[in-house]
């Protein structure tokens, strides 16, 4: 169980600093024409949402996409295994973020037996072939397992369950995964030893502190991204000329 967990208006002001520091990274993927993917994994419940959010919430929605795939389609299930993820890639100058990616299959098809045993062993040794030709061709790739308890996972649930505008995030997978947290901190650790490389390593979080864990993985990848400071250009109104108008509407269209 996480102590001391960290206050709400603590977590603000620290994440206040970081979100600028993210938004000079965004001028200068664009600036530079670089582009940037990061992985968010973890068990159920663990906080990969809330990351994410806390990344994208103050960057332009049409340079940061959030990539959350519903489980395949029977046509996708006859394709290569990673194509469905590639057209997903970001563009220069883009910011891509998986809410779960490619890894999928190492974690909970594997587990609860979605995909075969033999498709498991091929994708850990085609996985980190994959991410050495999108490295190869510049792409900047961050990778996070965020880590969490099963006793405060299980608090979650709870929450989850109680709380009518979280339910959604219950699905009938994560009833029957419960029984399993021991399965996944098995495929969890074959998937690591197999899939840490020095071209794209994992980077582990701890995130029985939620808001903890955001700061530390933001501060993470904010000190592996290349020196991305570019100038600022210079914003200036000029004056109007006149009064300012009240906006005026003609029509049958009525205000509420």
């Amino acid at each position: 169980m996480a102590k001391n967990k960290l206050g709400k208006a603590e977590y603000l002001d620290k994440l206040s600093a970081l979100e600028l520091e993210l938004n000079d990274v965004a001028r200068w993927l664009q600036h530079t024409g670089r582009r940037l993917m990061v992985l968010i994994e973890g068990r159920d419940t663990a906080g990969k949402g809330g990351v994410i959010g806390a990344i994208a919430s103050t960057l332009n929605p049409r340079q940061c996409r959030t990539v959350a795939l519903p489980k395949p389609t029977e046509r996708e299930h006859t394709q290569w295994y990673f194509q469905r993820y590639v057209r997903h890639l970001p563009a220069a100058g883009e910011i891509v973020l998986f809410d779960r990616s490619w890894y999928n299959r190492a974690g909970v098809e594997r587990v609860m037996g979605y995909c075969s045993e033999a498709e498991a062993k091929a994708f850990l040794k085609q996985a980190p072939v994959f991410e050495k030709m999108l490295v190869d061709d510049g792409i900047l790739l961050f990778k996070y397992w965020l880590t969490v308890d099963q006793a405060q996972q299980e608090e979650r649930f709870a929450e989850r369950l109680s709380d009518p505008l979280k339910r959604w995030k219950l699905s009938s997978i994560d009833i029957q995964a419960r029984e399993k947290y021991a399965d996944y901190g098995r495929a969890r650790d074959k998937m690591l030893a197999a899939t840490h490389t020095r071209h794209a390593p994992w980077a582990l979080v701890d995130f029985n502190d939620q808001r903890r864990g955001r700061l530390t993985l933001i501060r993470h990848l904010l000190d592996h991204i290349p020196e991305h400071a570019v100038p600022e250009a210079t914003i200036e109104f000029p004056p109007l000329g006149h009064e300012p108008l009240k906006e005026k509407f003609g029509g049958p269209c009525k205000p509420i």
